[in-house]
């Protein structure tokens, strides 16, 4: 089940130690393995979203055929399996060779010595090409010391997709490139359009990578900020009060039922079986819309991220895979970690699920293959323009203390996130205003503020 995380005090960065007390006050539900895997065997912990499943699948037919090596997976809901990941590779229990991470993870757990370096790999393993990794997401999981800690599974922005088909029946254009005021007003002209439909999905479940992500980057393009260039917080101030207020008012009004428990998953599940006629989300989520098996194959259209006041809004992110530092098979789970990121395998799901199904937006290759521009032609270039035009140092109106898009790039932030968005999230269901959950969030925030303020990272 998951649980409440417990308020713990804020702790100053890179101090390893204080770090791994704040991450593993997460993890208050999760059990701690002692014994890692051996022999020719090595464990991997990973997020249950639909092309690590398809991963799964194609891993005993074809790596372990290849290489001998056998996988056991263990596969968590995203809020869940961040939890164990951070309890796990914090105390260095060594139960998971492999986990899937985040780039919000990655320089945070390299600098604490959680992660093995892959640049030694890298530079053995030519045929992985180190260099066709999109610099954007490349940098991203990279440490101050300029080494790689992990490497990506797919990479990703987000965008506004729609029901092309709902929106011509309506009579409704949707903008090439869309501002937020404009969304809500299509919102409410297409609920109801068809029988069960809603007008939007937005994700309203409590997470830092699950309410907080979509939101924070509406905060950001309506002129707010978690916290302004000295560290002070914000979460009080006009323009994340507006940003969240809108947010909520149109989840509530024109979003789907059960919005307060609703994540990626749910929404993705929503908009493939037509019951949303728009989803702001993570542009990973179109491979899934565009499968052969999808019931709104070739009637979704695709536009950039909703904006306000900036050019652009839309996220960086990527879902990687690290090595812990007490994994017992580090050679074993590099040869796994090359063969999930690499070309081939890309190749290898194409051929398998379906080209739209290619967990892409790391790879400069795979925008040239012509499978792929064929099978995502809806998609492909509205994700690389979105991945590319991503501003993760300079996200909103605003100078920041530090990187980060729709996460605040410190170890802090998966403390004060979650908590957060259980606020917000208890607003979206109505069980208080969105006022109230500014001013409990506020000194949430407060707390950390304390720690950093006056000084730079």
């Amino acid at each position: 089940m998951r649980s409440r995380p417990r308020r713990v005090r804020a702790v100053r960065a890179g101090t390893a130690a204080a770090t791994a007390s704040a991450l593993l006050a997460l993890s208050a539900c999760a059990g701690a393995g002692a014994i890692g895997s051996g022999g020719d065997t090595i464990n991997v912990l990973m997020v249950n979203n639909p092309q690590m499943l398809e991963l799964q699948k194609l891993t005993a037919k074809h790596f372990t055929k290849e290489t001998g090596i056998k996988v056991k997976f263990t596969v968590l809901p995203e809020n869940d399996v961040r939890d164990k990941i951070s309890q796990d590779f914090a105390n260095q229990a060594g139960q998971y060779d492999v986990a899937t991470l985040s780039n919000y993870e990655t320089p945070i757990y390299a600098k604490n010595g959680w992660l093995r370096s892959l640049t030694p790999y890298t530079r053995k393993d030519k045929g992985f090409d180190q260099q066709d990794i999109l610099p954007p997401v490349r940098e991203s999981l990279s440490g101050e010391d300029g080494q790689v800690y992990a490497e990506p599974f797919y990479g990703e922005s987000s965008f506004l997709m729609y029901r092309k088909d709902v929106f011509e029946k309506e009579g409704l254009k949707m903008p090439q490139r869309p501002t937020w005021p404009q969304v809500a007003k299509l919102a409410a002209k297409v609920d109801g359009a068809e029988r069960g439909m809603k007008g939007i999905c937005l994700r309203g479940l409590p997470g830092w990578g699950e309410l907080i992500a979509p939101l924070t980057t509406v905060v950001n393009t309506f002129g707010g900020t978690w916290f302004d260039k000295d560290w002070n917080a914000r979460l009080n101030d006009p323009a994340f009060r507006k940003a969240t207020k809108f947010y909520v008012d149109l989840v509530r009004k024109h979003g789907e039922s059960g919005a307060a428990q609703s994540g990626y998953a749910e929404c993705l599940n929503n908009m493939t079986q037509g019951k949303t006629a728009m989803w702001y989300d993570a542009t990973a989520g179109a491979g899934s819309l565009e499968s052969e098996k999808s019931k709104v194959k070739g009637k979704i259209g695709y536009v950039p991220a909703p904006v306000v006041k900036t050019e652009s809004s839309g996220w960086l992110y990527t879902w990687a895979w690290g090595i812990q530092k007490a994994s017992r098979n580090p050679d074993k789970a590099w040869k796994f970690i090359s063969w999930a990121s690499g070309k081939e395998y890309e190749k290898l799901v194409g051929k398998e699920f379906g080209w739209a199904n290619v967990p892409a937006g790391k790879r400069a290759s795979t925008y040239e293959l012509p499978e792929y521009k064929k099978a995502a032609g809806a998609f492909h270039e509205v994700t690389r323009e979105a991945i590319t035009n991503a501003r993760p140092r300079d996200p909103g109106v605003q100078k920041r203390p530090t990187i980060g898009i729709q996460f605040v790039d410190i170890p802090e932030f998966s403390d004060l996130g979650t908590k957060v968005s259980h606020e917000i999230s208890a607003a979206i269901a109505g069980r208080q205003s969105v006022d109230k959950a500014l001013r409990k969030a506020q000194e949430l925030a407060q707390e950390v503020s304390d720690e950093y303020e006056g000084r730079g990272r």
